[in-house]
């Protein structure tokens, strides 16, 4: 499971540890002796919650863990039967109509309880619905007990107010219960909710959060402390795991990340641990810690978990054979089909006419990579999932440039040198230096006419992006984010010739960090080649963003929901300067009512503003659901199916205009990517 966000903002409530009496029971209602109130150790539900370990009996991890350190309880109020009260077995029943199709239908003696589909139709969101459905959740580093409606819930002032009252009056923290809203409609609501319900933003929920775990798993290494500037951009032993004073906009492989500073999901360093599998986390106070200093330079077992993390000295010998045990299978890249030697719209890149979505992505990959074939899908979707016009410069250019360069033949000689093998700051030496040679190389003079002719008949004045797209990256298994760079070309400026940015894009190939990441997986380098995707640029678009096709909090799939950070105008969402925030926010898009949640605001914007308007949100949830089911029958099959997706809104240099969606790329996102 993995975790948003979270951001340290003043706590505007005081929720202090729970007292119990002399008998040891929890008590948190004047007046009233608690007692546990559940026999059964697997009860179907309870009438009552009156300790913690009823709590137990009943709660599991929460569907959608927006915010770590929850366990949740269902709650449904039968308004036909005097309001009854049932806290459900939810490690049982996970969503709603599982607990009433099995208790409360006409098998039950009970009014009959539809299926599914008419149940979430009706239950959610109509006036006269049967059940007031909603949640118990504890959420346990702020210490604080919350009910809980879906966002996309349409239950009104009365309805919560009688579910919040009915399960504060029947629970032993009934005192110290709020009502959480969980999207922005709900945010308004809750201002007209009377006294005695209290209210919690979600602001104020994560403000009591100091551990946010990203990416979970286990690792054993060498437990160091580096500053994020120490590590952006520089080779870090892969053994080692690292304690980060700040969040790097990059680093090298390691076995797993602590950082003192909370993350995105989407943030690069988050997405690399996720390629990579290996565990990432935050831990507000980390780079002081005593427990976590007591242990630098020591080989360390890491656990990073959906409530706790641990981390325990171990032997080197075993760090080594753990190592052994879990050093990655080799990947293997398909070779660079070289027989495709011309320059090729995007929306032509796909040979469907001829086979299905997953085999053409598989025959474009390799001549043209897996940004630029991505891309050629996203081409043929229609209107509702705009893209700029582009076309693509195929690997057979790259390879016809390291060729006749001589380029190949000082990458063929590394196999045989002992010191780039063994010395990380030779080897990088050896990889800058060839970048600066293939910067000062030719590009073939045909070749390149051929780029200036297709943009002067068809791009005419336009500042063009040469985007990189290899064979090694966007594939699923490997994404290689953020390993390559992108570089922008104008024919019309003499400061920006097209020459320089195709070759500075071709370099990148041979980026350090690159180079490290393919080597940790046993790629052929000399297998990679990298295509290019070319589109306009935009220099000064008025937001841009991330967002995937699903809700990465919810791997049950019953939570639909597609998540975005959006930031405005060229800030980066994935790379963002120490102290930037981006809107963080979920969008129910298949829901009824469409609700969005959003999780962290931008602090970029003034207050109570968002980065995108209600209506660019809704141009692109329509996007992405676009998406999303356009690449369905390619990816389908996952264990978690999404597209990881970029966008930005851009007025085409007019000002004043209202800014126009631009889908500029789709890749399979790697969360959980693993085909059943």
């Amino acid at each position: 499971m993995h975790n948003p966000l979270l951001i340290a903002v003043t706590l505007l409530i005081g929720c202090g540890p729970i007292e119990t009496d002399d008998t040891g029971k929890i008590n948190t209602t004047p007046g009233i002796q608690w007692e546990c109130a559940v026999d059964e150790d697997v009860p179907e539900w309870a009438d009552q919650v009156g300790c913690w370990e009823d709590f137990g009996k009943l709660a599991s991890e929460p569907l959608d863990a927006s915010i770590p350190g929850a366990r949740s309880s269902k709650t449904i109020v039968d308004r036909i039967d005097s309001d009854r009260l049932y806290f459900t077995n939810s490690q049982k029943y996970p969503i709603h109509w599982d607990f009433a199709s099995a208790n409360l239908s006409a098998a039950n003696g009970m009014a009959f309880v539809p299926d599914l589909g008419s149940f979430n139709a009706t239950e959610y969101t109509t006036p006269d619905r049967r059940f007031i459905l909603g949640a118990i959740t504890y959420y346990e580093e702020p210490d604080v007990w919350a009910y809980e409606i879906a966002p996309y819930d349409t239950a009104d002032v009365e309805m919560i107010t009688k579910a919040y009252t009915e399960i504060r009056d029947n629970a032993y923290f009934g005192q110290d219960l709020f009502f959480h809203p969980s999207s922005e409609a709900q945010g308004a609501l809750a201002e007209g909710l009377p006294e005695e319900v209290n209210i919690i933003t979600t602001d104020e929920l994560f403000a009591g959060i100091t551990y946010q775990p990203l990416n979970l798993g286990t690792t054993m290494g060498l437990l160091t402390f580096h500053t994020a500037e120490e590590v952006d951009g520089q080779y870090t032993n892969f053994r080692e795991v690292v304690v980060l004073d700040q969040i790097p906009n990059d680093i090298s492989i390691v076995a797993g990340i602590v950082t003192d500073a909370f993350q995105t999901p989407l943030s690069h360093i988050n997405v690399l641990s996720q390629n990579r599998g290996t565990p990432n986390m935050s831990l507000i106070g980390a780079w002081e810690d005593p427990e976590l200093r007591a242990l630098e330079g020591k080989w360390v077992e890491l656990t990073v978990g959906p409530f706790e993390h641990t981390v325990v000295e171990v032997t080197q010998a075993e760090a080594d054979a753990w190592w052994d045990a879990n050093r990655p299978e080799p990947l293997e890249t398909v070779p660079m089909d070289l027989t495709v030697q011309a320059l090729v719209n995007t929306e032509d890149i796909l040979q469907l006419d001829t086979m299905n979505l997953s085999d053409a992505l598989a025959v474009a990959i390799p001549a043209f990579g897996g940004k630029c074939s991505h891309f050629g899908g996203l081409s043929l979707i229609g209107d509702e999932c705009p893209v700029p016009e582009a076309f693509g410069v195929p690997v057979f250019f790259y390879n016809q440039f390291m060729e006749e360069n001589g380029f190949w033949a000082r990458v063929e000689a590394w196999e045989t040198d002992v010191d780039f093998a063994s010395d990380p700051d030779y080897r990088h030496a050896e990889l800058e230096q060839l970048q600066a040679d293939m910067l000062a190389g030719t590009i073939n003079p045909a070749t390149l006419q051929l780029v200036l002719d297709k943009l002067a008949a068809e791009f005419p004045g336009i500042r063009m992006r040469f985007r990189s797209s290899t064979n090694a990256e966007d594939l699923g298994d490997f994404t290689g984010a953020g390993l390559y760079t992108s570089n922008s070309g104008n024919p019309d400026d003499p400061a920006e010739p097209v020459d320089m940015a195709m070759k500075a894009t071709w370099s990148s190939v041979w980026n350090p960090r690159a180079f490290e990441e393919r080597d940790y997986y046993s790629i052929d380098h000399r297998q990679v080649g990298m295509a290019l995707l070319c589109h306009q640029s935009f220099p000064e678009e008025e937001a841009n963003g991330v967002a995937i096709t699903n809700n990465i909090f919810d791997t049950s799939g019953y939570e639909p929901a597609f998540y975005v950070n959006a930031q405005i105008d060229n800030w980066s969402v994935v790379l963002p300067e120490l102290g930037v925030l981006s809107d963080s926010y979920l969008h129910y898009f298949d829901q009824p009512g469409q609700p969005i949640t959003y999780l962290v605001h931008s602090n970029l914007v003034p207050p109570g503003q968002t980065v995108l308007t209600t209506a660019q949100s809704q141009e692109l949830g329509v996007a992405l659901a676009s998406i999303r089911d356009y690449f369905l029958p390619a990816y389908g099959d996952r264990a978690f199916y999404a597209m990881d997706t970029e966008f930005k809104f851009d007025d085409d240099g007019i000002p004043g205009a209202t800014p126009h969606l631009y889908m500029k790329q789709a890749r399979p996102y790697p969360g959980w990517g693993e085909s059943p």
